[in-house]
Parts: C-alpha cells; structure tokens; sequence
C-alpha cells in the first residue's frame, strides 16, 4: 500500500518543529524534509540539532519520505536573478559544483541520521558555458562522485526531472540510470512534472520501475506548472493509483506543495482528505 506523506516545503514561513507537527496533525504518518533554509539547510546542520530532528520526528510516529536537496537558497548571500537550483551540478564555475557536492554529501548524512532511505536532487540547469554535450560529461562525472558518498552513508539519491532542466524527462533519467549502473541512483518521481511534460503516466511508472524511491504529488492546471492542492486540478488520480499498483509500487507519495505557504495547515488537512478518499 502507498504510503502517504506531506513535505515541508509548504511550511518555509515556520520552525520545521511546527511544519512535523502539523503535518502530523493533519493525519500524514510520514514527512518529507526540505534540506534548505528555514529547516535543516546542510551547512547549519550540527550532529546536535540532527539528533534534535531525528528525536521530534520519532516522537510524533513520522516516518521521513525523503530529504529534499532539490534546490540550495540557503546557499545564497546576495542571489542571483535565478538562483533555484544553482549551484548545481553541472554549473560552469568549478567551485559551485565542488559546494554543491558538499551540501549533497552532508544533507547524505543526516538523511541517514533521521532514518531516511532516499534524497532528492536535480540535475541543474545549463547555463551559458555549459552547453548540453558538455553538460553529459559533467553530470556523469559530479554524479559518480555523489553515489560514491550515497554508498558511504547507506541512503539513495533520486534524481527529480525538472521542466527546463538538463535531466527533464523521465526517459532521460532512465537512460542515465542505465548509463552509470549504480545501484543507488534512481528517481524522485514528480508526477506533476510528468504530466507538465506532456509523459504518459503509465508509461514513466513502467520505465522508472524498481528505481522509484519516492513520489512527489500534486495536482496541475493542465499543464501549466503550478502546483495544487490535489483535487483542485486535471490529475487523473484513479488512473495514478492504477498505474504505481501495476508496478507493485508500495514506497511513498509525498504531496509538494510549496506553492501554499500562505496557508499550509489547509493544504496539508485538504491534500490527506482527498488522498485518503480517492487512494483507500
């Protein structure tokens, strides 16, 4: 049975202790962790306040999805004009990417110290100096060296495709799962990315099966790229649950919200109804 959790990223106007506590208010059994600033960015992140995390999040009976390293704003003093997934791993400043492994490598352990199986990370865009044929040989090799920290700290990394970034489609992804032959790299799945990409769901679960450490969820307008509390937008939720059961899928749905940060205790509460309704 899919099991059903909320991220944290709805909750960047509050403590993380507030987000895991109503989050499990609304009903959630398990959390996704947005590793960035204001709850466990990695550089902020001593072994003290780790334990700290770790220790609240047992007490309320969570289980955590996921740790969401997808973007770094902490990272930034003064930002750039687009400074999302920057720096990234295949950034054409040399410095930026060496940062970017080590945020990935810390945000590794303490995935590992709040007893998360997987983490989330993206690709990064190409930027100007970084065209797409110079890009494979960069993210293949930035990749290497952070499946060589996953193995260290036990945890797997999902790659989240991303509209406009350099791993965008699903059959991109799997084609670099296959490329690199590692057993901990796989997909952090975003189902409202799929359909934002025009991807049959059937098909993207099939491609990416057995290599699916956790789902993102949310509703979309279409496909425009706006994400929505479930139930207030086009997912065919019924053919969803039908395509993850005929994978034999039974890992987590994690609902990303981050666009409701102006109310997240509604779309936390209204995003459990409707899932528990619609899923059993």
């Amino acid at each position: 049975m899919i099991q059903l959790a909320f991220s944290t990223n709805a909750y960047t106007r509050f403590s993380l202790a507030h987000a895991l506590r109503r989050i499990r208010e609304a009903g959630f059994g398990a959390v996704e962790i947005l590793a960035d600033q204001p709850h466990a960015y990695p550089e902020r992140l001593t072994p003290g306040l780790a334990m700290e995390i770790a220790d609240e999040v047992s007490r309320l009976g969570l289980a955590v999805s996921n740790v969401n390293a997808n973007c770094s704003f902490g990272y930034w003093r003064d930002p750039p004009p687009e400074a999302f997934f920057e720096p990234s791993l295949i950034s054409p400043n040399r410095q930026h990417r060496e940062d970017r492994l080590r945020l990935i490598g810390r945000t590794l352990q303490f995935a590992r110290e709040v007893g998360a199986g997987s983490i989330s990370i993206t690709s990064g865009r190409l930027l100007g100096g970084m065209p797409p044929e110079k890009a494979a040989g960069q993210f293949e090799e930035s990749i290497r060296r952070v499946l060589d920290l996953a193995d260290r700290e036990g945890v797997n990394v999902g790659i989240e495709c991303e509209p406009g970034l350099y791993v965008e489609y699903a059959a991109e992804l799997a084609g670099w799962i296959g490329r690199i032959g590692h057993p901990r790299l796989g997909a952090n799945l975003d189902i409202g990315h799929s359909v934002v990409a025009g991807e049959s769901i059937t098909e993207v679960s099939r491609l990416l099966a057995g290599r699916i450490w956790n789902l993102h969820v949310e509703d979309i307008p279409g496909r425009k790229h706006y994400h929505l509390i479930p139930g207030d937008g086009t997912v065919d939720w019924a053919g969803l649950k039908g395509s993850l059961e005929a994978i034999g899928y039974s890992g987590f749905a994690t609902v990303e919200l981050y666009t409701c940060t102006a109310d997240p205790d509604e779309a936390a509460r209204r995003s459990f109804e409707f899932l528990s309704r619609a899923w059993g």
